[in-house]
């Protein structure tokens, strides 16, 4: 059920907004030019849309999983890899927060809560996707200070990143527990920025990598002590799937929206494409996927915001909403004919969305391992 205008939350008629007036308008020049723009950053900002998960306390939203969420569809319906460049920044604010330390929160909190400067997480690496315990980028104590050497890649906003969340191993023999988080100026000394990649699509993310080399930190840069920075990244996982799920929800609705005004205004054969049964019930299945994919997202939300385990649910969530999305998408595109693929309109580059989706936050391999772990416990007898 859509929300009324009077019940809408004032984020959420600031995300329509710019939505609507800048996502929409530039979308296709951000996926071709490889990344959104800096001032793409500052715009979100005076729509207050990068600081949704700050406490309201240190000037953020305040939002609640379920509100973080419903932003997320709005804004994706537009565009997810640029959408999905907020969250990444948006998640990285709420990380700042959450930690409590006063001079991370002075030296960049109320910075990026402007658009100013803007953050990436940097945990995968070249050898370490799935397998995120298994990285290898080192962080040695060198007195009172650090030297972190090693590679990071498919980092979202590599392009334009300013503050730089890097985990590292401190310990090899440590495993997960050897792992820390440092909070860095992308510009700083020994840090070098690995050119964006060529993709299938999604540009506007600006996905690329970093190098560190023999790069000297600060303790006083340390985010997460060893023992706590895993636990950290793992933290948001769950939030993260809903996320993605959250998008996909968007990109699923406004495939129907447009193949439904296509298809009703199109005629063949003396008829209206939508007239034929054919059709109507491509679309019907495009709208029994969106309205299961939307259950299986609010379930996982509730569940964090009541502080539940939501990790099975965001696993069904995340795998059913970025599968049914991809398909829904190239059923739309299918019913409009040769025209689906027109630039003109949105869903080829929903199209290239969607399958990028089936990786983010853990692809869909991950989520049935997650899902297959939780069987024995939910259905033998």
């Amino acid at each position: 059920m859509n929300p009324t205008a009077s019940d809408t939350h004032p984020i959420e008629k600031a995300a329509d907004e710019f939505g609507r007036n800048v996502i929409e308008a530039h979308a296709e020049q951000w996926n071709s030019n490889g990344t959104v723009p800096r001032e793409f950053f500052q715009q979100a900002a005076e729509h207050n849309l990068c600081r949704l998960l700050v406490p309201h306390e240190l000037g953020g939203a305040g939002l609640d999983v379920g509100g973080f969420t419903r932003v997320l569809t709005i804004l994706a319906r537009h565009c997810l890899a640029s959408t999905f460049a907020l969250v990444v920044h948006n998640n990285l604010t709420a990380a700042i927060a959450r930690s409590g330390i006063e001079r991370h929160i002075d030296s960049y909190l109320q910075a990026m809560m402007k658009g100013e400067k803007i953050g990436a997480f940097l945990l995968t690496e070249p050898g370490a996707g799935s397998d995120a315990a298994a990285i290898s980028t080192t962080a040695r104590r060198q007195g009172d200070d650090w030297i972190l050497n090693g590679s990071k890649a498919w980092i979202s906003n590599a392009v334009h990143a300013d503050v730089l969340s890097v985990y590292v191993q401190t310990n090899e023999s440590s495993g997960a527990r050897g792992i820390a988080g440092f909070l860095l100026d992308a510009e700083m000394a020994g840090v070098s920025r690995v050119p964006p990649y060529d993709l299938l699509g999604g540009h506007a993310l600006g996905t690329g990598g970093f190098q560190f080399n023999d790069c000297l930190v600060a303790n006083g840069a340390l985010l997460a002590a060893p023992g706590e920075a895993f636990k950290a990244a793992m933290h948001g996982i769950n939030l993260a799937r809903c996320g993605v799920a959250a998008m996909c929800v968007g990109l699923m609705q406004r495939a129907l929206s447009e193949a439904i005004n296509y298809t009703g205004q199109r005629t063949a054969f003396g008829a209206q494409l939508g007239d034929f049964q054919g059709v109507q019930w491509i679309l019907a299945d495009c709208a029994t996927d969106l309205e299961a994919a939307q259950a299986l997202t609010a379930i996982a939300t509730r569940l964090i915001d009541s502080g539940g385990d939501a990790t099975l649910a965001a696993a069904h969530a995340k795998k059913f909403a970025t599968r049914t999305a991809f398909k829904c998408v190239t059923d739309c595109m299918q019913v409009m004919g040769a025209a689906g693929l027109s630039r003109s309109y949105p869903l080829a580059r929903h199209l290239e969305a969607a399958k990028m989706a089936q990786y983010l936050d853990g692809a869909t391999e991950i989520q049935n391992v997650v899902i297959a772990r939780q069987l024995k416990a939910v259905y033998a007898d």
